[in-house]
């Protein structure tokens, strides 16, 4: 039996570490945030230690560390060999996929302080695709309601001419605004993203490919990043987070005047919990079994979430 599991683990187009495997690769590296700041990083809904900062996100970001520094040496020598003016240094593109609830923003705020900080003087910027939804008023007028946060609820084409923008150093690129209150595009607000040398993109869909047959060539949002993470955990611990997320909005964000889910605010806690239920199973788990854990295996990186949200692997894809 031995014998097998070796063979898989042979066989496997990733390197496997367990927390503590991974831990030991952070090389001495010290924390540079405070544990007040971690706080303020961290969803509602999600749960971070400082000491699973120090033992998944140090090593991670040293990693990504060094590759982007690669990176910028090998865009230099294709310059050199292609006889190319020196340029500006082409942004750095990380991408961040996973399912509703599992920590995708935690994690992308996490890694956007920890590179600010271990980098000095490098400029990162982060990017939820949530910006890059259809107004309200176009998926009801789509009869897509129903289908908000699916493949087909995004505006594709001003996404992917964003990535192909940040990879040409466009400056100035302004990016719609998203709020989780309104549940809506927020009307003529816009962030500016400014030729940032490491950019993060987070989202549910950010990986996947496919789609029509054609036989034009197709791009997708994932051919712009240089370096892809997908947040995993087990189906039963995802609907748990949400239901408890949702519980958690219930007696928050859900009160305020202007929230798009005003009326769930006056649910008692088992209809509460009854709704979450049925929001997942309908909506949220068909999406994830359709569309966002099959990309899971196209990531660099897999970071594997046990019970209370806590990492306790991690897969890095082998060169």
């Amino acid at each position: 039996m031995a014998t097998v599991f070796a063979d898989e683990r042979r066989l496997s187009p990733y390197l496997r570490f367990s927390r503590a495997e991974w831990a030991r690769l952070r090389d001495g590296a010290e924390l540079p945030i405070a544990e007040e700041e971690l706080e303020h990083l961290v969803s509602l809904s999600d749960s971070v230690s400082m000491q699973e900062v120090a033992d998944i996100y140090l090593p991670l970001t040293r990693l990504l560390q060094l590759y982007f520094e690669a990176s910028q040496q090998l865009y230099q020598v294709t310059n050199v060999f292609l006889d190319y003016p020196s340029t500006s240094r082409v942004p750095y593109v990380i991408g961040i996929a996973g399912s509703v609830a599992v920590g995708k923003s935690s994690t992308a705020r996490i890694l956007q302080v920890l590179l600010c900080r271990q980098f000095g003087n490098l400029k990162v910027d982060l990017v939820p695709t949530d910006g890059f939804l259809y107004p309200n008023r176009v998926l009801q007028q789509r009869g897509i309601m129903h289908r908000k946060g699916f493949p087909e609820s995004y505006d594709r084409r001003r996404l992917l001419q964003f990535m192909a923008d940040v990879k040409s150093g466009v400056p100035r690129l302004e990016v719609p605004v998203y709020s989780h209150l309104i549940y809506d595009i927020v009307p003529n607000e816009t962030r500016v993203i400014d030729r940032p040398d490491i950019l993060i993109v987070e989202g549910l869909n950010v990986l996947q490919r496919g789609g029509r047959a054609s036989r034009a060539p197709q791009m997708f949002v994932s051919d712009f990043f240089d370096f892809s993470i997908y947040v995993d955990a087990d189906e039963l611990l995802l609907q748990q987070w949400y239901v408890e997320r949702f519980l958690r909005l219930r007696e928050t964000a859900f009160r305020d005047p202007s929230s798009f889910f005003r009326r769930y605010a006056e649910l008692s806690v088992e209809e509460a919990i009854a709704t979450a239920r049925r929001i997942w199973r309908e909506i949220n788990y068909v999406n994830l079994k359709q569309n966002i854990e099959p990309t899971r295996e196209r990531a660099d990186l897999i970071l594997e979430k046990g019970p209370r949200h806590t990492l306790e692997r991690v897969y890095l894809r082998k060169l």
